[in-house]
């Protein structure tokens, strides 16, 4: 990709400012150590741009329209490509640069750039472990990028959409390869990965042009995007008319020839996978890629039985809060008796109508409202783009599965998003919207993701880059700092909170019970029932879950446990002159980090001090 903008070499200091969200240095350093950190920046942001070049896709959602008539080659050829250019990069910069001679930023982009390649060659022998269909796979990803990120305000902008239909073909079955080597090797996602990929790659094909049941989600967009032009006056009724055909004739195919060939494929793999799903121990090689995908998630050298037993420990501890809360609401029963009783009483969740959807995202954006007013008092950067609350599309939503969060643009041009799943509303309790608010939200992975792609003065790869340990852990922190900044006036809206805290501590217990302890799903099941008061649609969604995504679930509590541990020890070694705000600019004010270097960095800020 080439960027339609070029990122100013700024000085290097540590701290933030909240005008201009400038990363600065924590120290002052030498004219030749600044001058040889821009030098290391320039050449970082034309690499960037070249790794960018890989993923056309990545582009789109970036806001970037070059290459906007292209689909990414997901091939494992290409991902050979990709590895080889990482080495050639990091093999230059080590030649080209004196680590030595940079600063504090400087040093850290550089141990990035490294720790990126490292993350890169310990993934290969794990390769074809992932399981490519299911909640989230291609087959859904394709729809979402093209009706979300595909923005389209000209003729060629829809000429590309277009280009882009006619080469789903070749971007589904090179997923469907991968899969199928997959198999050949012994490695197969659960039986209800299969089950959900089926039923979601026949939604993307209901409906026109498709069948003649309504409009399908991709025709309502195209045509709309189409009309938008004609209204607008960018398009003649011929060109319409064209536009129209073409996208139709791709649809047709190139795009259901491949949804079909999956679908096929799925259905006849499905009666060599065993009904009884198994974590990724039961695969070849599965004890290694376990041990493997705890360290990529958590960015933290930490064994499943560490995680195991963290987790049992902050069970204990919530639910001892939580018996507080139970008692102040004047509940009288045991803790799984409340449990039973907020999971069933239908006072704390919305009907399940459109006006029930309705209530549910207009009590989202209320909370975010609120939250926003308080944000300066705990902040000095604060996020510049926009956030909507939103419906997932009925193509891709999924009853009891979790809310997510999409980034918007760095230039406002896209909102930042926070989904919700609302096809069955008695998996969304009220009590569980608050925290949720804030964690999707303000000032959770909206805030930071914002923040982190607004930053100057870092190599652009920084902005664009995170770590699943870093962004969830401080979504989980958010949900806390809300309960310090004020909110959560409600108890039970509280109890919501410590609800949230305890099934990202259960996550670490089921987790690494399903892939490292051999739980069957039904244990898992029993084990969140027991000790949580979630909805059981939610559970059994939840830990299907955390059987496609193996280790996916521990970063939550991990990086919040980190970030916390971080912030006691600033508030102990700085004491009166500890600041919350200046702690929080400072953990958002780099980017998204792993956690080890998350904790340099904040001790070289202490040190400023």
């Amino acid at each position: 990709m080439k960027y339609m903008f070029s990122l100013a070499i700024l000085v290097l200091l540590f701290g933030c400012s909240p005008a201009g969200n400038q990363v600065t240095d924590a120290n002052p350093a030498k004219a030749e150590n600044i001058s040889e950190t821009q030098r290391l920046n320039s050449w970082l942001d034309e690499e960037f741009i070249n790794y960018l070049d890989f993923s056309p896709l990545a582009k789109t959602r970036l806001g970037d329209k070059s290459d906007y008539d292209e689909l990414d080659d997901v091939s494992e050829a290409m991902a050979d490509k990709r590895l080889d250019w990482r080495r050639r990069s990091v093999a230059e910069m080590k030649s080209n640069f004196d680590r030595d001679k940079l600063t504090t930023e400087g040093r850290l982009s550089w141990d990035l750039w490294v720790y990126m390649l490292n993350q890169a060659e310990e993934g290969v022998p794990f390769r074809r472990h992932a399981y490519l269909f299911g909640r989230r796979g291609p087959h859904t990803s394709l729809p979402n990028n093209l009706i979300n990120y595909h923005k389209v305000d000209d003729l060629s902008d829809m000429q590309a959409y277009i280009s882009r239909l006619n080469q789903s073909q070749r971007y589904l079955l090179q997923y469907l390869e991968r899969a199928q080597l997959s198999a050949a090797d012994g490695i197969r996602a659960p039986y209800f990965d299969y089950e959900v990929a089926i039923i979601q790659s026949k939604r993307v094909l209901k409906g026109e042009p498709f069948t003649s049941e309504g409009s399908s989600a991709l025709w309502s967009d195209i045509t709309l995007k189409i009309d938008k032009l004609h209204d607008a006056g960018v398009v003649t009724d011929a060109q319409v008319t064209e536009l129209t055909d073409k996208a139709r004739k791709a649809l047709l195919e190139k795009l259901k020839p491949a949804y079909e060939d999956i679908v096929h494929w799925l259905q006849s793999d499905l009666s060599n996978v065993v009904r009884d799903a198994k974590g990724v121990w039961a695969l070849p090689n599965g004890k290694a890629f376990y041990v493997y995908a705890l360290a990529q998630r958590t960015t933290l050298p930490l064994t499943a039985d560490e995680i195991h037993e963290t987790g049992l420990s902050e069970v204990a501890r919530i639910q001892a809060e939580m018996e507080g809360i139970k008692s102040r609401v004047g509940f009288e029963g045991s803790l799984s008796e409340f449990f039973v009783y907020l999971r069933e009483d239908e006072r704390f969740y919305f009907p399940n109508t459109d006006e029930g959807r309705a209530g549910y995202l207009a009590l989202a954006n209320q909370y975010l409202d609120a939250m926003k007013q308080k944000l300066p008092e705990f902040f000095g950067i604060l996020p510049k783009a926009g956030l909507e609350v939103r419906r997932v599309e009925a193509f891709r939503e999924h009853p009891g599965a979790a809310a997510h969060y999409m980034r918007g643009t760095k230039d406002g041009s896209r909102p930042g998003v926070f989904y919700a799943h609302l096809a069955d509303m008695k998996a969304t309790a009220k009590y569980r919207l608050e925290n949720l608010a804030y964690h999707e939200g303000l000032p959770g992975h909206h805030h930071q993701g914002s923040i982190q792609q607004e930053l100057e003065g870092i190599p652009r790869f920084r902005t664009y880059h995170g770590y699943t340990a870093y962004s969830e852990g401080w979504g989980l922190y958010s949900e806390l700092l809300g309960k310090e900044m004020g909110f959560y006036e409600d108890p039970y809206s509280d109890f919501g909170r410590l609800t949230g805290e305890l099934w990202r501590a259960i996550r670490l217990v089921v987790d690494t019970g399903i892939h490292a302890k051999q739980w069957t799903e039904q244990q898992s099941i029993d084990y969140a029932l027991l000790n949580s008061p979630k909805p059981e649609i939610a559970v059994r969604s939840e830990i299907r879950r955390y059987f496609n995504s193996p280790a996916q679930a521990t970063a939550y509590k991990i990086g919040m446990l980190k970030i916390l541990e971080l912030r006691a020890k600033a508030k102990n070694d700085l004491g009166d002159k500890f600041d919350i705000r200046d702690f929080h600019d400072t953990v958002l004010g780099g980017g998204s980090l792993p956690m080890s270097l998350l904790e340099r960095r904040i001790n070289e800020w202490i040190g400023a001090q």
